[in-house]
């Protein structure tokens, strides 16, 4: 729900809501399933080059393997060793949760290059039509943007719409950790946008982080652009149900129990990426002490309690976001559950103040962006509550850099 600015037609929400039975129906014969991939993927390539690969004639360990055994494993090369690893198996080094974070942007870049070779031959491929080459140079152009050598990019997948996670600040020093998760719409060529720049995951974890060093500079943060799960496509079907947000959620407490370090981690959950974080939330690791909502369809829970997490939950709404005309309810598995900012719910309501509308919340000089990145730093007392209390702020100090 990232790329819409005005209202859609609600309508529609409500006559998917009608239709839950007949949804549930076609659930359970696969109508719903991921589109099926011809053949592997390069990232299920290159980790199953990774399975029977060797290293000086040891075998390598599962590409699957705990986070703690692939960081002794890693820990336990040369750096020639690791450089060549990452190299040869760069898809599956890139993305693989326990790698050291700078071997990971090391075999990303790899992975990047190789993936723009394949776009520029496709952009002149004539099996394809115009809008196919047209396609093609659209991601030749994103892969260059992110081989910029300023960027850190943490995981990459170019299959489908295409997955990808990049890092602001230094991951592996950082003293507070905050991960963006956007919303619908999210993927490779959505990731970053010039135009509505604060709408897209990019604009989103650099305005964070801006605000976050303006808001404690002595305090050493990272934020991650966390567009690692396969989003839903507009409002539509997908959108309504906890489908992609239960691939998602499988896929962010992975990253979060491989981060390094021992970081405070907030999450910054936008749209239905405050779905994931519902979803997510009962198995989060401890290190996550804050979840922080903007423009929520719901958290698939009807109270704060029920999403069983150690971690502070807050929500906000700017007033003019289509969002709050949503149905808050869950039928036959469609709707998301309580308004996480209605009083009942239970969350910390924040002000968003100056965020105009859905897709504003992180733009800078807005009340919602400085709420967020006071949470990111630990301040907890100098956040803006919503309307004239301060019961958000109620049993907390500071913790900035804990």
């Amino acid at each position: 729900m990232t790329s819409f600015d005005t209202s859609p037609q609600l309508n529609v929400w409500r006559a998917l809501l009608a239709l839950a039975v007949v949804f549930v129906m076609l659930a359970t014969t696969g109508w719903t399933a991921l589109r099926n991939q011809r053949g592997p993927t390069a990232l299920e390539a290159s980790v199953t080059a990774w399975e029977h690969g060797r290293i000086d004639g040891r075998r390598l360990p599962d590409a699957q393997a705990s986070p703690a055994r692939l960081a002794r494993f890693f820990a336990s090369l040369t750096e020639w060793q690791r450089t060549s690893l990452a190299r040869r198996y760069s898809l599956a080094v890139g993305n693989m949760n326990g790698a050291p974070v700078d071997l990971r942007y090391l075999a990303n870049r790899a992975a990047l290059r190789k993936a723009r070779a394949v776009e520029r031959l496709r952009m002149h491929d004539k099996r394809l039509s115009l809008s196919g080459q047209h396609e093609a140079g659209r991601r030749a152009h994103q892969y260059e943007a992110l081989l910029h050598r300023d960027r850190h990019i943490l995981a990459f997948d170019p299959a489908g719409a295409g997955k990808v996670a990049e890092v602001f600040g230094d991951l592996g020093r950082a003293e507070r950790v905050s991960v963006v998760v956007p919303g619908v719409d999210t993927e490779l060529l959505t990731f970053q946008r010039t135009q509505r720049k604060y709408s897209a995951p990019v604009g989103m974890a650099e305005s964070l982080h801006t605000a976050e060093r303006a808001a404690s500079p002595g305090t050493r943060t990272a934020v991650i652009a966390w567009a690692d799960y396969t989003s839903p496509s507009g409002l539509g079907m997908e959108a309504a149900t906890a489908i992609r947000a239960e691939h998602g959620a499988a896929r962010l407490n992975a990253l979060l129990r491989a981060l390094p370090g021992r970081a405070p981690v907030s999450l910054f959950c936008h749209s239905y990426g405050s779905v994931v974080c519902g979803v997510a939330a009962d198995a989060l690791p401890r290190r996550v002490t804050d979840i922080a909502v903007a423009g929520s369809p719901g958290m698939r829970v009807e109270k704060a309690a029920q999403l069983h997490t150690s971690a502070r939950v807050w929500a906000m709404r700017d007033a003019d976001d289509w969002i709050q005309d949503v149905p808050y309810l869950e039928v036959g598995g469609l709707g998301h559950g309580a308004d996480p900012v209605s009083p009942a719910f239970g969350a910390r309501l924040l002000s968003a103040r100056g965020a105009q509308g859905h897709s504003g919340y992180f733009v800078p000089g807005t009340e919602s962006l400085r709420n967020f990145a006071q949470i990111g730093v630990g301040a907890y007392p100098t956040v803006a509550c919503a309307g004239e209390n301060d019961t958000c702020r109620a049993d907390l100090s500071a913790t900035a850099a804990a």
